[in-house]
C-alpha cells in the first residue's frame, strides 16, 4: 500500500534534510516505522500517512544531529592548518565535493534544486509536497499539521520565494 510512494518519501527526505545518505536512512525508518504501525492505519490517503511519517523521521533526525552537534567539540586543528574559509565552506555543505553535486550545480536542475533547499523548512516542506508530490492542500495540511489557510499562505510565499531567488540568479546575482 505505501511502497508505490517510496520515491515521494525520498523526494520529502532528500529536500528536508538536504542530505542523500540521511534521506536514505529517513525513508528507511519511515518504512519501518510505517510497517509496525499499519495496525493502527485508520485508512485514507496512504501517502499522506508515509510522508507524515517520513517528516516526524526527518525532525528526529535533525534534532538529533543538533543535539551531537551541541555536545560535541570540533577537533582543534594545528594553528598553521587552519583555513577558516576552508573550514566553513566544509561546515555548510557537507555533499561540496560529491560528483552529484558537481554535475548537479552545471544543471538547470541542480539550480532549482539549490534554490528549494535554501528555502527556510516551512516553505520547501509545502512547495516540495505539493509540485513535487501532487498532494492537494488538505493532504499537505494533514501531513504538516497545520490549518489549509496556512499551507495555502506558505505556498504562495514559497512560490514568491523562488521566483525572486530565480530572477536574482538571472540577473547575475543582482536583486
Amino acid at each position: 500500500m505505501v511502497l508505490p510512494h517510496l520515491d515521494a518519501a525520498y523526494n520529502l527526505a532528500r529536500f528536508l534534510t538536504r542530505d542523500a545518505d540521511a534521506a536514505d536512512d529517513i525513508v528507511q525508518d519511515a518504512f519501518l516505522r510505517a510497517f509496525r504501525a499499519f495496525d493502527g492505519f485508520r485508512g485514507g490517503d496512504p501517502r499522506a500517512w508515509l510522508l507524515a511519517i517520513v517528516r516526524n523521521c526527518a525532525r528526529g533526525w535533525a534534532n538529533e544531529r543538533a543535539r551531537v552537534r551541541a555536545i560535541s567539540e570540533p577537533l582543534a586543528a594545528a594553528p598553521a592548518e587552519r583555513d577558516p574559509e576552508a573550514e566553513a565552506a566544509e561546515l555548510s555543505d557537507p555533499d561540496q565535493d560529491t560528483p552529484e553535486t558537481v554535475l548537479l550545480r552545471d544543471s538547470e536542475a541542480g539550480l532549482i534544486r539549490r534554490l528549494i533547499e535554501a528555502l527556510p523548512e516551512a516553505f520547501r516542506e509545502v512547495l516540495v509536497l505539493r509540485e513535487f508530490d501532487d498532494l492537494s492542500y488538505r493532504q499537505i495540511a494533514e501531513i504538516t499539521a497545520t490549518p489549509i489557510g496556512t499551507v495555502m499562505s506558505r505556498l504562495a510565499r514559497a512560490r514568491q520565494m523562488l521566483g525572486a531567488a530565480w530572477r536574482c540568479q538571472d540577473d547575475g546575482g543582482r536583486p
